[in-house]
């Protein structure tokens, strides 16, 4: 890289897309947590949750590692690779990010109180491991989109297709494993936007 573009490359940018990501992130957050009741869950979220529980689409041993993408584990992977490619203003705040989101998840969890899927919908499909403690909202899809929304201004148009659909991807496939009902999943990923807003004001991003 020439001096000329590591200049460039260094210059942080803060404005109206992270603004945005705080904006839309909260919206969501709340539109998603609104409908969330502790002993029941409405028709339209039941029936959406038994089409992705209810179909099998793919053996759980290969929905098993591309779920653990959402683990807490992969904030520090993510913050190795920004190392190795001596991106240390991404790593510091892929690091911030996700150890954040995943305690600020546990906040909303104490807040909106909802169990799993198999105390509040009947004929639930666990695959693998039955999941335990409160479901809203999904931690994975969280920490995966706050990931993925603070890399977001350092990517390709391949590398920002790729982390969208595997939000997407991993979001599916909570609901899938029987460990969510949709909206914890939506209630996450908006999470995870909202606090990638706002580590993105605070270190910035490229220019």
């Amino acid at each position: 890289m020439s001096t000329t573009a590591s200049a460039v490359h260094a210059r942080t940018r803060r404005g109206w897309p992270e603004i945005a990501l705080l904006v839309t992130g909260g919206a969501v957050l709340v539109l998603a947590a609104v409908p969330v009741d502790a002993d029941r869950v409405a028709g339209a979220e039941a029936a959406v949750f038994r089409v992705l529980n209810g179909t099998t689409v793919l053996p759980f041993v290969f929905v098993w590692p591309v779920m653990q993408l959402g683990n807490l584990l992969v904030v520090p992977a993510a913050g190795l690779v920004a190392v190795a490619f001596r991106r240390w203003r991404l790593a510091g705040e892929l690091l911030v990010a996700g150890a954040g989101t995943y305690l600020l998840a546990k906040v909303v969890k104490g807040l909106v109180p909802r169990g799993r899927p198999d105390g509040l919908v009947a004929d639930v499909i666990i695959r693998g491991a039955e999941a335990h403690g409160r479901g809203f909202v999904s931690g994975h899809a969280a920490v995966l989109a706050a990931l993925a929304a603070v890399a977001w201004p350092w990517l390709g148009r391949s590398g920002r297709i790729t982390v969208a659909v595997l939000v997407v991807v991993v979001s599916l496939t909570r609901v899938y494993v029987g460990a969510h009902l949709p909206l914890d999943v939506v209630g996450g990923a908006a999470l995870g936007l909202l606090v990638a807003g706002a580590v993105r004001l605070l270190i910035g991003r490229p220019a």
